[in-house]
Protein backbone atom coordinates (compact mmCIF):
# COMPACT_ATOMS: atom_id res chain seq x y z
CA UNK A 1 0.00 0.00 0.00
CA UNK A 2 1.40 3.38 -0.96
CA UNK A 3 0.77 6.50 1.03
CA UNK A 4 0.85 9.99 -0.34
CA UNK A 5 2.59 12.68 1.66
CA UNK A 6 0.42 15.71 2.30
CA UNK A 7 1.39 18.72 0.22
CA UNK A 8 3.18 21.64 1.79
CA UNK A 9 1.04 24.77 2.08
CA UNK A 10 2.73 26.49 -0.89
CA UNK A 11 2.46 23.39 -3.05
CA UNK A 12 -1.22 23.03 -2.13
CA UNK A 13 -1.82 26.71 -3.06
CA UNK A 14 -0.06 26.20 -6.41
CA UNK A 15 -2.11 23.08 -7.15
CA UNK A 16 -5.34 24.90 -6.24
CA UNK A 17 -4.33 27.85 -8.45
CA UNK A 18 -3.75 25.49 -11.37
CA UNK A 19 -7.10 23.79 -10.87
CA UNK A 20 -8.93 27.12 -10.53
CA UNK A 21 -7.34 28.43 -13.73
CA UNK A 22 -8.20 25.18 -15.53
CA UNK A 23 -11.86 25.49 -14.51
CA UNK A 24 -11.87 29.11 -15.72
CA UNK A 25 -10.30 28.21 -19.07
CA UNK A 26 -12.69 25.29 -19.52
CA UNK A 27 -15.60 27.68 -19.01
CA UNK A 28 -14.17 30.01 -21.66
CA UNK A 29 -13.43 27.15 -24.06
CA UNK A 30 -9.72 28.06 -24.06
CA UNK A 31 -8.11 24.87 -22.80
CA UNK A 32 -6.38 24.17 -26.13
CA UNK A 33 -3.49 26.60 -25.55
CA UNK A 34 0.13 25.56 -25.12
CA UNK A 35 0.52 23.84 -21.79
CA UNK A 36 3.45 26.12 -20.84
CA UNK A 37 1.26 29.19 -21.47
CA UNK A 38 -1.26 27.70 -19.10
CA UNK A 39 1.33 27.76 -16.29
CA UNK A 40 1.97 31.45 -16.89
CA UNK A 41 -1.76 32.26 -16.80
CA UNK A 42 -2.11 30.32 -13.55
CA UNK A 43 0.74 32.35 -12.04
CA UNK A 44 3.10 29.43 -11.50
CA UNK A 45 6.29 28.23 -13.09
CA UNK A 46 6.35 25.57 -15.79
CA UNK A 47 8.15 23.18 -13.47
CA UNK A 48 5.40 23.58 -10.89
CA UNK A 49 2.76 22.81 -13.50
CA UNK A 50 4.53 19.65 -14.66
CA UNK A 51 5.23 18.53 -11.09
CA UNK A 52 1.52 18.59 -10.27
CA UNK A 53 0.12 17.69 -13.69
CA UNK A 54 2.58 16.12 -16.14
CA UNK A 55 0.04 16.24 -18.99
CA UNK A 56 -2.99 18.21 -20.08
CA UNK A 57 -5.00 15.02 -19.62
CA UNK A 58 -3.84 14.72 -15.99
CA UNK A 59 -5.06 18.27 -15.33
CA UNK A 60 -8.44 17.61 -17.02
CA UNK A 61 -8.77 14.42 -14.98
CA UNK A 62 -8.06 16.26 -11.71
CA UNK A 63 -10.71 18.89 -12.47
CA UNK A 64 -13.21 16.19 -13.41
CA UNK A 65 -12.54 14.28 -10.18
CA UNK A 66 -13.03 17.46 -8.12
CA UNK A 67 -16.31 18.20 -9.89
CA UNK A 68 -17.62 14.66 -9.31
CA UNK A 69 -16.55 14.76 -5.66
CA UNK A 70 -18.36 18.09 -5.16
CA UNK A 71 -21.53 16.85 -6.88
CA UNK A 72 -21.59 13.65 -4.83
CA UNK A 73 -21.02 15.59 -1.62
CA UNK A 74 -23.94 17.83 -2.56
CA UNK A 75 -26.17 14.78 -3.13
CA UNK A 76 -25.26 13.42 0.31
CA UNK A 77 -25.98 16.82 1.88
CA UNK A 78 -29.40 16.99 0.23
CA UNK A 79 -30.06 13.41 1.35
CA UNK A 80 -29.53 14.39 4.98
CA UNK A 81 -31.42 17.70 4.89
CA UNK A 82 -34.50 17.11 2.72
CA UNK A 83 -37.22 14.50 2.40
CA UNK A 84 -36.17 11.77 -0.04
CA UNK A 85 -38.18 12.82 -3.11
CA UNK A 86 -37.26 16.48 -2.62
CA UNK A 87 -33.57 15.59 -2.24
CA UNK A 88 -33.61 13.60 -5.49
CA UNK A 89 -35.44 16.38 -7.34
CA UNK A 90 -33.07 19.05 -6.03
CA UNK A 91 -30.01 17.02 -6.93
CA UNK A 92 -31.16 16.25 -10.48
CA UNK A 93 -32.04 19.89 -11.10
CA UNK A 94 -28.71 21.06 -9.66
CA UNK A 95 -26.94 18.50 -11.86
CA UNK A 96 -28.57 20.05 -14.94
CA UNK A 97 -27.57 23.53 -13.74
CA UNK A 98 -24.00 22.32 -13.25
CA UNK A 99 -23.78 20.69 -16.67
CA UNK A 100 -25.03 23.80 -18.43
CA UNK A 101 -22.75 26.09 -16.42
CA UNK A 102 -19.72 23.90 -17.19
CA UNK A 103 -20.14 23.04 -20.87
CA UNK A 104 -16.48 23.80 -21.51
CA UNK A 105 -15.48 21.09 -19.05
CA UNK A 106 -17.72 18.61 -20.86
CA UNK A 107 -16.13 19.48 -24.23
CA UNK A 108 -12.64 19.26 -22.76
CA UNK A 109 -13.35 15.89 -21.19
CA UNK A 110 -14.69 14.60 -24.49
CA UNK A 111 -11.50 15.58 -26.32
CA UNK A 112 -8.81 15.23 -23.64
CA UNK A 113 -9.98 12.07 -21.93
CA UNK A 114 -11.38 10.07 -24.82
CA UNK A 115 -9.03 7.15 -24.15
CA UNK A 116 -9.30 7.31 -20.36
CA UNK A 117 -12.57 5.52 -19.88
CA UNK A 118 -11.41 4.30 -16.45
CA UNK A 119 -11.52 7.84 -15.06
CA UNK A 120 -14.92 8.57 -16.54
CA UNK A 121 -16.21 5.17 -15.41
CA UNK A 122 -15.03 5.79 -11.84
CA UNK A 123 -16.85 9.11 -11.78
CA UNK A 124 -19.94 7.51 -13.26
CA UNK A 125 -19.91 4.83 -10.57
CA UNK A 126 -19.63 7.45 -7.82
CA UNK A 127 -22.48 9.45 -9.29
CA UNK A 128 -24.55 6.31 -9.82
CA UNK A 129 -24.07 5.33 -6.18
CA UNK A 130 -25.35 8.63 -4.79
CA UNK A 131 -28.34 8.45 -7.13
CA UNK A 132 -28.99 4.88 -5.98
CA UNK A 133 -28.85 6.09 -2.38
CA UNK A 134 -31.33 8.90 -3.10
CA UNK A 135 -33.66 6.46 -4.86
CA UNK A 136 -33.39 3.94 -2.02
CA UNK A 137 -34.40 6.58 0.51
CA UNK A 138 -37.45 7.44 -1.58
CA UNK A 139 -38.38 3.79 -1.99
CA UNK A 140 -38.04 3.29 1.75
CA UNK A 141 -40.34 6.21 2.58
CA UNK A 142 -42.83 5.23 -0.14
CA UNK A 143 -42.50 8.31 -2.36
CA UNK A 144 -40.51 6.71 -5.19
CA UNK A 145 -41.44 3.57 -7.09
CA UNK A 146 -39.20 0.56 -6.69
CA UNK A 147 -39.05 -0.71 -10.26
CA UNK A 148 -36.69 1.91 -11.76
CA UNK A 149 -33.02 1.89 -10.84
CA UNK A 150 -30.15 4.32 -10.83
CA UNK A 151 -29.02 3.06 -14.25
CA UNK A 152 -32.11 4.48 -15.92
CA UNK A 153 -31.62 7.85 -14.23
CA UNK A 154 -27.94 7.82 -15.23
CA UNK A 155 -28.91 7.21 -18.86
CA UNK A 156 -31.06 10.35 -18.81
CA UNK A 157 -28.22 12.35 -17.23
CA UNK A 158 -25.77 11.06 -19.86
CA UNK A 159 -28.16 12.13 -22.58
CA UNK A 160 -28.41 15.58 -21.05
CA UNK A 161 -24.61 15.83 -20.90
CA UNK A 162 -24.32 14.76 -24.54
CA UNK A 163 -26.90 17.27 -25.76
CA UNK A 164 -25.96 20.24 -23.53
CA UNK A 165 -24.33 22.24 -26.33
CA UNK A 166 -27.38 22.05 -28.63
CA UNK A 167 -29.63 25.11 -29.01
CA UNK A 168 -32.60 24.90 -26.64
CA UNK A 169 -31.02 22.10 -24.67
CA UNK A 170 -31.45 23.87 -21.34
CA UNK A 171 -35.23 23.88 -21.56
CA UNK A 172 -35.23 20.34 -22.92
CA UNK A 173 -32.99 19.18 -20.05
CA UNK A 174 -35.35 20.71 -17.52
CA UNK A 175 -38.21 18.92 -19.27
CA UNK A 176 -36.32 15.61 -19.22
CA UNK A 177 -35.76 15.96 -15.46
CA UNK A 178 -39.45 16.75 -14.95
CA UNK A 179 -40.35 13.58 -16.89
CA UNK A 180 -37.93 11.50 -14.82
CA UNK A 181 -39.27 12.87 -11.56
CA UNK A 182 -42.88 12.32 -12.63
CA UNK A 183 -42.01 8.82 -13.76
CA UNK A 184 -40.28 7.98 -10.50
CA UNK A 185 -43.13 9.19 -8.31
CA UNK A 186 -44.95 6.32 -6.68
CA UNK A 187 -48.58 6.28 -7.82
CA UNK A 188 -51.24 6.66 -5.23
Amino acid sequence: MTTTKPLRADARRNREALLAKARELFAEGRFDMRFDDFARLAGVGTGTLYRHFPTREALAEAVYREEITAMCARARELHTTLPAAAALAAFLREFVDHVHAHQGLARTLATQMAGRSDTLADGGRELGQVIADLLAAGIKDGTIRDDVGAGAVMMVLEGICTACAQPGSRDDADGAIALVLDGLRRPG
